[in-house]
């Protein structure tokens, strides 16, 4: 019997990572994990060459045939079910606005209009990936949190993700909670990290990673512009923690590269609640998000 694989796709605001994987033993073939960096806001047609390149490339590298399905672990706003894109005006695919991904895709691989392709949050994704990859956490309540260009959350119950109920925000989103002039996730990201560091230095920075290197090579605003994100993210996400009476909390995206800037104010503020979690920084987090991904197209 042919080994059925699928393609795993973690899609985010200036990337794209693409593996196979074995949805038998759920395992990437390791020679096919392949990435690539890009601008999220070039035209529609150049956005889809650079995923076709980044697809067939892990193709070609995993040496395998039989691919059964993509499962694609995508930012919000987004239709799932339908595959449309409705992010807009959050400096990420502004061309993609109204556009059923789901149709680009199967067009630019050449694929028949009926191969299974399955779409669902990235931050679900990761914290299914990160559940399925610790067996512990499928008997415990997970809330897991990416940080990146976005801000987003999952919160999964006995391996089952909780999008709906009083016990969690409406879909299951932090991003768009009210906070304090704004929303959450103006304050918890690199567009939040960003903007402080402006406000209180008057120096645009082009992105995070600026902000890091300045904060490592000892900028104090620089370093404290990470501590207020870590106090912010706290106060985000304590409420909901009590909520959904939650064991763990399991923080991803790219920005936990930088845990040692922000964590010990986080923990700070979740102590001073009188909370007992458990709190884990993931070092991996695509390889958790492709394999929460296939996952649910395995599902």
């Amino acid at each position: 019997m042919n080994t059925p694989y699928a393609i795993g796709l973690d899609i985010g605001g200036t990337h794209i990572t693409a593996a196979v994987i074995n949805t038998r033993e759920m395992k990437i073939i390791d020679s096919s994990l392949y990435k690539e960096s890009f601008n999220s806001n070039l035209p529609v047609n150049e956005v889809m060459d650079i995923w076709k390149n980044v697809i067939t490339t892990a193709i070609t590298n995993s040496k395998t045939e039989n691919i059964t399905g993509i499962a694609v672990c995508m930012p919000g706003p987004f239709d799932y079910e339908k595959g449309i894109s409705w992010i807009k005006d959050q400096s990420k695919y502004e061309y993609f606005y109204g556009l059923n991904v789901r149709e680009l895709l199967l067009e630019s691989l050449n694929f028949s209009k009926d191969f299974p392709v399955l779409f669902e949050n990235d931050a679900v994704c990761f914290g299914k990936g990160e559940v399925f990859k610790n067996q512990e956490n499928l008997s415990k309540k997970v809330m897991a949190v990416t940080l990146g260009t976005g801000l987003g959350a999952c919160f999964i119950d006995n391996g089952i993700s909780i999008n709906s109920g009083n016990s969690v925000p409406a879909d299951g989103e932090i991003y768009n909670l009210p906070y304090k002039e704004g929303m959450a996730e103006d304050y918890v990201s690199v567009r939040g990290l960003l903007s402080h560091y402006k406000s209180v230095s008057n120096v645009d920075l082009k992105n995070g990673l600026e902000l890091y290197n300045l904060a490592k090579s000892g900028n104090e605003q620089a370093a404290k512009v990470f501590e207020k994100m870590g106090e912010d993210l706290a106060e985000v996400v304590i409420p909901w923690i009590k909520n959904f009476s939650a064991d763990h909390i399991i923080i991803g995206g790219k920005i936990a590269n930088a845990s040692d800037l922000f964590l010990s104010s986080f923990n700070k503020k979740i102590k001073e609640s009188n909370l007992e979690i458990e709190v884990s920084i993931s070092n991996d987090n695509e390889i958790a998000a492709l394999l929460g991904a296939v996952s649910f197209l395995c599902d």
